[in-house]
């Protein structure tokens, strides 16, 4: 099923960060959609990523690299001239950030810049997405969700990263891209993102079904701490549809938007394992009160921008968004031989959910 209007038919698209988390899930929607898909991004960490387990690297154009090598970056753009791009590399981990801040601004400040620099020099490129986070903000830990006009921020190294980036976004966007002819751009931010595939260190899902293979019990720190749960193909669905939008209009499209879960959606960890537990074996133990980094303990993401204008809505409730979880992990866990078809299958059955009128 097409959501897009053929819009990524035969298109020559770049996603930066293929290997990561939605980045793959992101490669495996255009490829069903008949894209051309290329990818930029450091090798997979492990071979439990989504990117190794469903041999992506046999089904799409994929180069090694750095976005803090500009030089590599800018000769793989000139190489493939893509038509629309997505950039998703970025050093994504909040505690990884306290360790390495450097490697951080880098990676995503420098990054940005690199890829837009990129971008410049590319004069194929029609679309640019720039995704970073909810963690943009700066968050007061209120109850309102942010909008896309509320300041950039961030106390931690990785928030404040992602801060900068959107600010990078921004100048090169009102400096360089004001032009007639020049390539559409738009940014998106969306929060914490759930669902198979994903094994990055320090992240409660994958540390959930870490813990459930080796069948040992599960330390969990700030389990009070509320986040927008999203299933990973929400956001994904949001910065596909902004592309298209932008192929159109670039004008009504461009800018910030946020892709978040309805204000329901918003739950604890706790609320989190519970759902888990219904379906699979799970123990836990709990530590509060630690000398843990500081992490935000609510933040949430007015999406009223993406609901009335894009047409974009999220389509899943917290219930569906944890079942479509545990059901992309197990097809891991239980030895699925053919991963790339289950995530198709995925993602099929997900886009059969936009013919309803409200969220299942």
């Amino acid at each position: 099923m097409d959501l897009f209007e053929n819009a990524f038919q035969g298109k020559r698209v770049l996603v930066t960060g293929d290997t990561g988390f939605k980045g793959s899930w992101m490669c495996i929607w255009l490829k069903n959609l008949g894209a051309e898909v290329f990818g930029y991004a450091l090798p997979p960490k492990t071979d439990k990523d989504n990117f190794v387990t469903t041999n992506l690297a046999k089904k799409m154009v994929h180069q090694d690299g750095d976005i803090r090598d500009l030089e590599s970056m800018k000769a793989f753009f000139q190489k493939v001239k893509p038509e629309i791009v997505f950039h998703m590399a970025a050093q994504p981990l909040v505690l990884h950030s306290y360790q390495n801040p450097v490697e951080t601004f880098s990676t995503n400040v420098m990054g940005t810049v690199h890829l837009f620099e990129c971008v410049r020099e590319t004069p194929s490129v029609r679309v640019v997405i720039n995704v970073t986070s909810d963690k943009c903000y700066d968050n007061k830990e209120w109850v309102w969700g942010y909008r896309e006009n509320d300041p950039m921020g961030g106390k931690d190294p990785y928030s404040a990263s992602k801060g900068c980036a959107e600010l990078v976004f921004s100048s090169y966007w009102h400096s360089f891209f004001q032009k007639p002819g020049s390539p559409a751009m738009a940014s998106g931010r969306a929060g914490n993102v759930i669902g198979g595939g994903d094994w990055a260190e320090n992240r409660i899902i994958p540390d959930v079904f870490r813990a459930v293979e080796s069948n040992t019990t599960l330390l969990v720190r700030n389990p009070r701490a509320t986040r927008p749960w999203q299933f990973v193909l929400e956001p994904v669905y949001g910065y596909m549809k902004l592309a298209e939008k932008l192929l159109a209009n670039p004008q009504k499209y461009s800018g910030g938007w946020n892709f978040g879960p309805l204000d329901n959606n918003n739950y604890s960890v706790a609320d989190l394992l519970n759902q888990v537990k219904i379906k699979v074996k799970l123990q836990t133990s709990y530590q509060e009160g630690s000398d843990n980094p500081h992490e935000a303990h609510l933040l949430k993401l007015d999406i009223s921008k993406a609901v009335s204008i894009l047409k974009w809505q999220p389509l899943l409730n917290f219930q569906k968004t944890v079942d479509f979880t545990i059901n992309g992990y197990m097809a891991e866990i239980q030895g699925n031989k053919n991963l790339f078809e289950a995530r198709v299958a995925q993602i099929e059955a997900y886009a059969s959910h936009c013919n309803k009128d409200t969220t299942v």
